[in-house]
């Protein structure tokens, strides 16, 4: 949605009507993933993609029927023929699409606002096109047609929200978007800048957390959404806490710093907590935070070396290596080669 949202506000300030299509579901390997969108306005506008091109003409044509005043529409689209000459995916997949006239509400509102927020559509069955849209509160707006299946999605979409990955269930699809998820590190160092230049153009928002003022400079940080000069609790308090999306990393080698980061974040639902530093360094810090307190299960969750065995040396290869490892976290895999993988190489993270 995020990729689309000037494209709708510019046809809505045009007074244009708009087509909204959306992948909706994926099988095997597929260009784009669930959520993908390719808006199509009544003047001929097109922007956005569902397929990286293989099947975008076809849409196009159900788009200008339902501009014409076609219902909504449930598109599947599986693989071309060896020629070329049928629509389809050449790269052996299959995708779902659901058309649909463009109307703005609370889903696009949130979008447009940063916001976390979730909508669910109603593909098929009695109310095909009824839409709930969910908060990150748990707020609900809309209805799919009966309190049941409100309730039911509802706590889905709870659970989905902080995944930040679509998914379709049944005759529902939950539509996630969000501002990225936040990263914490901890430790203004080199490595640090390079690490947040590249968690930046992945989607993830770096912010530096140190309260040594004379290393916790702004200007040090230019890809920082905040540089903190304060200490851990304090730091993540103004930052809005850490929810299941965050990512937290300590990078200072500096017991009194890492340790109350560490402490924090290992008993929130952070989605990753790593730790930078050798074998030993590893073996010392368990040692302090189980005397700290810390139970077995909490300090499982500590991933200690961080990073990926890329044989890094320079920082921004040190900073490859970390990034690497929270995006794979992210999305439920284990950051080893793609040649040992036997299924699909695109296949969404459940």
């Amino acid at each position: 949605m995020k990729e689309v949202l000037a494209e709708l506000e510019r046809l809505a300030c045009d007074g244009e009507r708009a087509v909204v299509a959306t992948v909706v579901a994926v099988r095997r390997s597929a260009p784009r993933p669930p959520g993908a969108k390719l808006v199509v306005g009544e003047r001929g506008s097109v922007a956005g993609s569902v397929s990286g091109g293989c099947v975008e003409g076809a849409v196009v044509t159900v788009a200008e029927q339902i501009l014409a005043g076609a219902p909504p529409r449930l598109l599947s689209f599986g693989i071309s023929d060896a020629e070329g000459c049928e629509v389809g995916l050449p790269c052996g997949g299959e995708i779902d699409v659901w058309v649909e006239a463009y109307a703005a509400g609370e889903f696009e509102a949130r979008a447009r606002a940063g916001e976390c927020v979730v909508e669910v559509t109603a593909i098929g069955g009695e109310h095909a096109g009824a839409k709930l849209v969910v908060t990150a509160g748990g707020a609900a707006y809309g209805s799919l047609g009966s309190q049941p299946l409100d309730t039911e999605a509802v706590a889905a979409a709870t659970r989905l929200i902080w995944g930040g990955v679509s998914e379709r269930h049944g005759e529902l699809f939950y539509d996630v978007v969000g501002p990225g998820p936040a990263l914490y590190l901890f430790g203004a160092g080199d490595i640090t800048e390079a690490v947040c230049r590249l968690a930046r153009r992945v989607g993830l928002r770096p912010s530096v957390i140190d309260p040594r003022s004379r290393f916790a400079a702004a200007e040090r940080f230019p890809d920082a959404e905040a540089v903190i000069t304060a200490w851990p609790q304090e730091a993540i308090r103004a930052l809005g806490g850490i929810d299941p999306s965050t990512s937290v990393v300590v990078l200072t080698h500096d017991p009194k710093l890492d340790d109350a980061a560490l402490l924090i974040a290992l008993r929130s639902p952070a989605r990753f907590v790593g730790a930078m530093g050798s074998q030993t360094a590893a073996r010392a810090r368990r040692e302090r935070l189980l005397a700290a307190g810390l139970s077995e299960a909490e300090l499982s969750r500590l991933v200690a070396p961080l990073g990926l065995d890329l044989g890094a040396i320079e920082r921004e290869e040190t900073a490859l290596s970390i990034v690497a490892q929270i995006v794979a976290a992210r999305h439920g895999r284990g950051g080893g080669p793609l040649t040992a993988i036997s299924g699909p190489i695109h296949e969404a993270a459940r």
